[in-house]
């Protein structure tokens, strides 16, 4: 069973940092599960394949994201080019996806 790992300004050792990381990465990836049941979701509700990429919709989810970065006080450019990444895997998921369910 996993112990809860300390906060970042607990640890003393690499080791706590490390089961912090490795907690966290955990909760991460659970969270991107959830993220993409919403990329199905979307795919099965859009009606035209062409309606999968949005353009404006994808800017303004980097952009909400570089400004939640700022307020936490993270690297926004980071955070963006991750989101760049992140938004096109889930379009990527999100035409697969639609295809697969409309054959």
């Amino acid at each position: 069973m996993n112990e809860t790992p300390l906060s970042p300004e607990r640890c003393t050792t690499m080791a706590e940092v490390r089961a912090g990381v490795d907690a966290l990465d955990r909760e991460l990836v659970a969270l991107l599960a959830t993220r993409f049941g919403y990329m199905r979701a979307a795919a099965r509700i859009k009606d035209s394949r062409d309606a999968v990429r949005d353009e404006a919709r994808k800017a303004s989810v980097i952009a909400a994201a570089a400004v939640e970065a700022e307020a936490l006080g993270i690297p926004a450019g980071v955070v963006e080019d991750m989101w760049e990444r992140l938004v096109e895997g889930s379009i990527a998921y999100e035409f697969d996806h639609w295809d697969r369910i409309r054959g």
